[in-house]
């Protein structure tokens, strides 16, 4: 298993939603195919296709975790992500 499988897996479980790194958290949804914008500290993600806009500040050098649960939520509703490796 890949680190995207596993990053990806981690977010999916909902377990760790605390301890998750905001640079990799930004990895992550780029890698979804969303579009990033940086205004001061907030990265604004969009993705045709996707009604939601994604609005995410860094909490020291961890993502928020209601921010981990709002991408994982949209990950779910449109069915993206899954694995890189196939």
């Amino acid at each position: 298993m890949g680190t995207y499988d596993k990053f990806f897996r981690s977010i999916m479980s909902g377990q760790n939603d605390k301890n998750i790194s905001f640079n990799d958290f930004r990895k992550f949804i780029l890698s979804l195919g969303f579009n990033e914008r940086i205004k001061g500290d907030h990265f604004i993600y969009s993705k045709e296709g996707i009604e939601e806009i994604l609005n995410i500040q860094p909490n020291g050098n961890k993502a928020k975790p209601y921010q981990v649960k709002q991408v994982r939520n949209i990950v779910l509703k449109y069915k993206i992500g899954g694995n890189k490796n196939a």
